[in-house]
């Protein structure tokens, strides 16, 4: 067996071992790692564990925020495999052009639109995903492909001319 991801989901702390990760290492150039359980106390290994054990060639994303880690001058930057980038931005698209319901492809629109966030430097630092800072610029691009793929299937409520500028202009903003 040559596995190239390990999900856990597991609520138990080193479940995933330096052997395990090591042995993927050996068989694959980047390896992933979601240590996914929370809080980060559960999570089945912490980053610095991940990028030490694979030589700082995993990929790493856990359900709860761990630091940068740094391997051999190299800074790595977890990523956070959290709802809050998904579920906002499906929400603010379905919501701006009132579809009556949210459909699987709605959902892969999402997660393309998620994936085409993610800049080759997140990438580079070993992250998966864009970094929190950057998570209303994120929920718009999740919102406006959701806002497309519905009035493409059919199941939106109102046809909008233009989605980016109109979904920014119902994002709410917390500054005064």
């Amino acid at each position: 067996v040559k596995p190239t991801i390990l999900i856990g989901a597991t609520g138990r702390p080193g479940t995933f071992t330096a052997q395990a990760i090591g042995k993927m290492a050996e068989h694959n150039e980047t390896p992933v790692i979601f240590a996914l359980s929370n809080p980060t106390s559960n999570a089945e290994c912490t980053a610095e564990e991940a990028y030490r054990w694979s030589d700082g060639r995993a990929v790493f994303a856990s359900g709860s925020p761990f630091s940068p880690v740094e391997v051999d001058g190299h800074l790595r930057r977890p990523g956070q495999g959290n709802n809050a980038y998904i579920f906002p931005g499906i929400g603010l698209g379905a919501l701006a052009c009132q579809a009556a319901t949210i459909t699987d492809a709605m959902f892969l629109a999402a997660s393309h639109a998620l994936a085409q966030s993610v800049s080759d430097a997140s990438i580079d630092s070993g992250s998966l995903y864009p970094p929190l800072t950057e998570i209303r610029d994120v929920s718009l691009n999740i919102a406006e492909a959701v806002a497309r793929q519905a009035m493409e299937e059919g199941v939106a409520s109102v046809d909008i001319d233009e989605p980016r500028s109109f979904i920014s202009a119902q994002m709410y903003s917390p500054t005064y």
